[in-house]
């Protein structure tokens, strides 16, 4: 998620940043696609935009009103398209019964389609990109129907920060986030701060992490929205320390300890930590930055290998259980 220097967006923006090592081309897929029906629709007119993002939308055929929503973020140089194609959320999407919105950022407000996450103009409630993820969610729950008290959301590296500072800023609006390869809300303010969240510790406390979410919504008091934290240990583009502090800020803001209430070892090397009944930290053992997968027709797995899609486990159905749309 490697910060890059800003280009201009119609004078007033900053591109933000930009995952270290990531290249331009989208590595050629190494597994076959699931059997399920393709195709998103791309929406216009969702709203006044103000972060300029497109929006692209994936409805199981006869989805019904009243089922819940998922959000997913792309990481830097990916797409909507991309991440629809890997990282398996159709296939439970079709299964289980509920709508993927996919928000999509685009090289003009940054040059590597990065989410813009630590540009307070964005991550700040009613501005900017997380306005405009809101205005999908809301044309979503007017147009399709979608179950407004089950709105869920999730994302990847800079789409992964993007995730936390959509939960810090509308936890009215999301029942439960997924934060993967990601980092902690506001652990950046510009450029400079960046670079050191991505590769360092950052020196807070759980509280003052805490404190950083419940300012983003001052007098919101709950309820919070249930959190996921997802890491792999060999993570080298975004310190793996990220997650632990990520950790650190949502248990503070559920008021719960840092100290698991229970383990479970997981397929592909992943240990779960449950910190009482809504974080809970995934650590998957030897990959480096991406969103985890686990090519195959059976019911836990999911998705396509490819460039921040490494094969262990498929994070997506464990995510999905964790919100409670499975099973």
């Amino acid at each position: 998620m490697r910060p890059v220097p800003t280009v201009p967006r119609r004078s007033r923006r900053y591109a933000a940043a930009v995952l270290a090592g990531l290249v331009a081309v989208v590595a050629a897929l190494v597994a076959p696609a699931p059997a399920y029906a393709d195709g998103l629709t791309q929406v216009t007119g969702f709203g006044s935009n103000p972060g300029a993002l497109g929006m692209y939308v994936y409805r199981p055929a006869g989805l019904a009103s009243g089922a819940p929503l998922v959000v997913a973020l792309h990481g830097c140089t990916q797409s909507a398209q991309d991440y629809h194609d890997h990282a398996g959320w159709q296939k439970f999407a079709d299964e289980y019964g509920f709508a993927v919105v996919y928000p999509q950022q685009s090289s003009a407000n940054n040059a590597q389609s990065c989410f813009d996450w630590y540009q307070s103009g964005d991550t700040t409630r009613g501005q900017g990109e997380v306005a405009s993820v809101k205005q999908m969610v809301d044309y979503a729950v007017a147009t399709y129907g979608s179950d407004a008290s089950r709105v869920y959301v999730t994302g990847l590296s800079a789409g992964g920060a993007m995730t936390a500072a959509l939960l810090a800023t509308y936890p009215d609006v999301f029942a439960g986030g997924a934060i993967v390869a990601g980092l902690p809300y506001r652990c950046a303010s510009d450029l400079s701060s960046a670079y050191t969240c991505m590769y360092t510790a950052t020196s807070k406390t759980p509280a003052q992490w805490g404190d950083l979410v419940r300012g983003a919504d001052p007098g919101y008091a709950g309820p919070w929205p249930r959190v996921a934290v997802w890491y792999g240990t060999a993570d080298y583009t975004v310190n793996p320390v990220n997650a632990t502090e990520s950790r650190d800020q949502w248990t503070d803001v559920h008021g719960v300890g840092q100290t698991p209430t229970r383990t479970e070892t997981l397929p592909g090397g992943t240990t779960a930590q449950y910190f009482g009944d809504d974080v809970a930290l995934f650590g998957v053992s030897g990959i480096g930055h991406g969103t985890p997968v686990d090519p195959g027709s059976g019911p836990t797995q999911c998705g396509t290998t490819g460039t921040y899609y490494p094969a262990a486990i498929c994070s997506s159905y464990h995510i999905a259980a964790f919100w409670g749309l499975i099973g």
